[in-house]
């Protein structure tokens, strides 16, 4: 046998040997993998487990079983309920007063003040009206007219035919004593304030739109509307008016 042969069939006998412990260390990494997985398979496991919705020796789940949750309650049932009523009854307490005092508040910054109040109610003395004058006095901040109307001033009042008017009303509704005369004075168009014993009809006239009225306050003639407003008024006594 030459040196060549001999050298080949010597490493022939040698790579066995050598591939040995490689083939071994992977084999122990292989095994090693393997156990790892069957130690967190679920049959692995020494501790049962135990669904909350398994009932009974059947393996299958059922759905309508519900879990108990004693275990998670603090202290007795009635106690529970003792506090929650509590709750709502002072949180209930709270809101009622908050409400109180807010609906309190609000009707206060409503309601009128002193000087307001002071002219709500206007008193005057008629016996110093003298017959066919007018008299212009302020209630709530307007003016008001007040007419001793003679004799002839009644008569045409009450002879005009009041269903022909724009704004048809008899002279008999706007007065509680036909002698005495008591309106409004601010115009019905804009607003504006009518000149007494003026006008077309003997009335009044106003003369920023020209409007006019008659002797009871209609309105007769120019753009306005409607006929001067009549406030509430009584007489107390012969010769007594409270406005308002």
């Amino acid at each position: 046998m030459s040196l060549t042969s001999k050298a080949a069939a010597s490493l022939i006998r040698h790579a066995p040997r050598q591939q040995l412990p490689a083939l071994r260390s992977t084999t122990a990494t292989v095994q090693k993998r393997s156990r790892a997985d069957d130690a967190h398979h679920p049959s692995a496991s020494n501790a049962p487990f135990q669904s909350p919705f398994h009932r009974g020796t059947s393996n299958s789940n059922d759905t309508t079983v519900i879990p108990s949750f004693a275990k998670y309650k603090s202290g007795s049932e009635s106690g529970n309920k003792t506090f929650q009523y509590f709750m709502v009854g002072a949180l209930g307490g709270l809101s009622a007063i908050g409400a109180k005092n807010s609906v309190q508040d609000f009707l206060v910054s409503m309601s009128a003040s002193a000087d307001v109040l002071a002219q709500a109610k206007v008193e005057v003395d008629l016996a110093s009206i003298p017959e066919g004058k007018n008299v212009i006095i302020k209630w709530r901040g307007k003016p008001v007219f007040i007419r001793h109307r003679t004799g002839d001033e009644i008569k045409e009042a009450e002879d005009i035919d009041w269903k022909s008017l724009r704004d048809p009303q008899p002279d008999s509704d706007r007065v509680k004593k036909p002698e005495w005369l008591i309106m409004l004075g601010v115009c019905t168009h804009l607003g504006c304030v009518p000149i007494g014993e003026a006008g077309d009809y003997g009335g009044w006239f106003c003369p920023c739109h020209g409007s006019h009225y008659d002797i009871s306050g209609r309105a007769r003639k120019g753009p306005a509307p409607l006929n001067l407003e009549i406030p509430e008024y009584d007489f107390p006594e012969d010769n007594a008016l409270v406005i308002g």
